[in-house]
């Protein structure tokens, strides 16, 4: 019978394996393939950034779990997808045969476009992975040794603006808790048109709220904000006018910065031909399902969103997790009708729900749909945020523990927290 194969196993990819499993009969068989042998909780990277989480707090060896559900895992990188053959073949000269192929590898992080920047041999820090959130609270150490200024934010074409508000206000809330917030002036750098942005032309009240949450915490801003190149101590930065033009030029001296790169598809699925727009991301149909390679589908930060707007600078729509269990659901389904003779009917709803941490309060945005106008358009903040995403880390990481086939995000938000109308527009 079929081989659905799940290229990726992090909040996409691993949900997508056991909602297949769960779906298919077990004449199908469900294979997952990673470069790593673990899953890393993505949206606790920001507190392991400053030394709140460590690593063993926020991700799961793969196969005991993976195992238990009757799922194949095959841990390597894949070099290559021979479309014609339907077949990864892997760094180390192996291969694995598809029927369906799933994509869900996330991106690659685009640290060249600016040069210095990059926590190998640049001089900026990343929480993108666990393994960069390691290396930014190292960093974030020596600083709490010798204070000196600090400048966080995103690079142009980011599209993941939420982790650069998170760590710069869990920065904040650090240092006044070690009593040295007086010795480390803050700047945020953001390519977006304007504080609260976020990539989405903005979410309710985003922008009031959040330039009233950085003047409350003495932090400066710069928005339309072009980074040019990174030196070891100094950021340069274009900030450009509404009409593209540069407006000023800004030399930021830092002892630590921590800046979201822009994205790009990883090699192995951007050099496909016809699967991906100029920057690597899967183009798909309504679907979720490639359009030039019909057994293809891709779910997640790897697929091709346009951007909401035109901005001065690019800036791109973030893929938040409810968006991202959506678009699973959808494949399942898909596939799952396919195998039974009949043609792809599920779309996923592409709303933008998030639960943002700010150290010691939070902020909750929901946008449905992601792109305006909305039917809801609703930007909160508060403690109870804070405390609710605590309380979804420990959620989710049990459900994916347990092999969990359930809609983890869509449950956690409807029945333990009522967000507002989530139910009755998605």
């Amino acid at each position: 019978m079929a081989h659905i194969v799940i290229l990726g196993a992090g909040i996409g990819g691993l949900p997508a394996a056991y909602d297949m499993r769960a779906a298919l009969d077990r004449s199908h068989r469900v294979t997952v393939v990673n470069a790593t042998d673990h899953f890393q909780f993505v949206p606790s990277n920001p507190w392991v950034g400053v030394g709140w989480r460590e690593r063993r707090q926020i991700t799961l060896p793969l196969a005991p779990a993976l195992g238990r559900k009757g799922i194949e895992l095959v841990v390597g990188e894949v070099a290559r997808i021979d479309t014609e053959a339907s077949r990864l073949e892997l760094a180390d000269g192996g291969h694995v045969d598809y029927d369906y192929l799933v994509i869900a590898t996330g991106a690659k992080l685009a640290f060249d476009e600016v040069p210095g920047s990059g926590p190998h041999g640049g001089h900026t820090h990343s929480i993108c992975t666990v393994d960069h959130a390691e290396l930014a609270h190292e960093g974030y150490r020596r600083l709490l040794e010798r204070p000196g200024p600090v400048v966080v934010g995103a690079m142009p074409f980011a599209s993941c603006f939420g982790p650069a508000y998170e760590y710069a206000f869990i920065l904040d809330t650090d240092l006044r808790r070690r009593r040295l917030r007086d010795r480390v002036p803050m700047t945020f750098v953001t390519s977006e048109p304007y504080i609260g942005h976020l990539g989405l032309g903005g979410v309710g009240d985003s922008k009031g709220m959040l330039e009233h949450e950085l003047r409350q915490r003495h932090i400066q801003w710069i928005t339309n904000a072009r980074v040019t190149r990174v030196e070891e101590g100094v950021m340069h930065v274009e900030e450009l006018g509404e009409d593209g033009a540069v407006r000023r030029t800004h030399e930021l001296p830092f002892a630590y910065s921590m800046m979201i790169p822009a994205f790009r598809g990883v090699d192995a699925v951007a050099t496909v031909e016809g699967l991906c727009n100029p920057r690597g991301f899967v183009l798909v149909d309504e679907h979720q399902r490639s359009p030039k390679h019909p057994n293809i589908y891709a779910a997640g930060v790897c697929i091709a969103i346009p951007p909401v707007e035109q901005t001065p600078v690019p800036t791109g729509p973030p893929k938040t997790g409810y968006m991202i269990e959506s678009m699973v659901t959808a494949i399942v389904e898909n596939i799952k009708a396919e195998l039974a003779g009949g043609e792809p009917y599920a779309r996923a709803t592409w709303n933008a729900v998030c639960l943002a941490d700010m150290g010691d309060t939070g902020a909750a945005f929901v946008a449905l749909p992601q792109i305006p106008p909305r039917n809801v358009n609703w930007f909160k903040k508060g403690k109870w945020v804070h405390l609710a995403k605590v309380g979804f880390e420990k959620y989710f990481l049990y459900k994916m523990k347990r092999g969990s086939a359930e809609p983890v995000f869509e449950r956690y938000l409807l029945k333990v927290f009522g967000v507002p109308r989530l139910k009755e527009a998605g």
